[in-house]
């Protein structure tokens, strides 16, 4: 008897299977166009959020950071600066967030039908795409409003990184998700804990306040934050204006890369029995 596909476990953890993964494209596609659409299903405003949310999170962080707290902008227009943060960090998040709950969330689905697991992650990060387009467009409105007026900005040659800073949140955010995930089949009070944690690492980022104003050891320090130089790349990018470091962003290109590396031999072992345990 002959068959047309046949399922069987993989013989080696560090093992990705791109042609299967290919073979459910349309699955993959079906899963990024509900993740977009059940966002703001029923919602009045609908994909509207998109623009309101990091909107008022930038009126917030003026307000307190910059107008009460008086923290620096590194010379950039306030709304512009923050911005810059947000889109940035935001896309990180959200990533993060959601793949780092794959296996509970989509429990019901994995133990009835087989399709390859990486699958769910990988749509989560790319169905986000959209939702950082759409506030990188604001960051574009903002931003030439503020040129027109006469600001000093201007973007540099470092804006074609602008892709690889993209990939590399992307990477990042998948390699802690699905390693996290994977953990989470047995511990579920890690949960809670890294919805903390992620809370507490935007104020590890350069998000809020800018890399210059401290000294060389602290920036260094600052810099073992692997999101850290993507921020501050995209400012420099995009402004002009940031603290830009070659080897604090191939320190973050290399860490990404291991830690996809580690991700995916976690994941490929707990996808195996993660069902006798969740």
């Amino acid at each position: 008897m002959s068959f047309t596909t046949v399922i069987k476990p993989k013989n080696r953890l560090f093992e990705v299977d791109f042609r299967e993964i290919w073979q459910y494209r349309d699955l993959f596609a079906m899963f990024v166009k509900r993740d977009i659409i059940t966002q703001y299903k029923q919602t009045v405003l609908g994909p509207t959020w998109f623009f309101i949310q990091p909107a008022l999170t930038t009126v917030m962080y003026m307000i307190v950071f910059a107008g009460i707290a008086g923290i620096s902008t590194d010379g950039l227009p306030e709304a512009l600066f923050y911005l810059a943060g947000i889109v940035t960090w935001q896309y990180f998040a959200d990533c993060l967030n959601k793949t780092s709950s794959t296996f509970t969330t989509h429990q019901a689905i994995f133990g009835k039908v087989y399709f390859p697991r990486l699958i769910v992650p990988l749509a989560t990060v790319t169905s986000n795409l959209m939702r950082m387009g759409i506030q990188f467009l604001l960051f574009v409105a903002v931003y030439l409003y503020y040129w027109f007026t006469g600001v000093q900005i201007a973007p540099t040659i470092y804006l074609l990184l602008l892709p690889l800073l993209i990939v590399m949140l992307a990477g990042l955010a998948l390699g802690f998700g699905i390693i996290i995930s994977s953990m989470t089949t047995k511990y579920r009070d890690l949960t809670i804990l890294f919805s903390f944690i992620v809370q507490l690492w935007m104020y590890a980022t350069p998000v809020i306040y800018p890399l210059s104003t401290m000294s060389e050891k602290r920036q260094a320090l600052m810099a073992l934050n692997p999101v850290t130089s993507i921020v501050e790349t995209f400012r420099v990018a995009t402004m002009g204006i940031g603290t830009f470091n070659w080897n604090y962003l191939i320190y973050s290109f290399v860490f990404m890369v291991v830690l996809l590396a580690v991700g995916i031999v976690v994941f490929n072992k707990v996808q195996r029995s993660f069902m006798d345990t969740v």
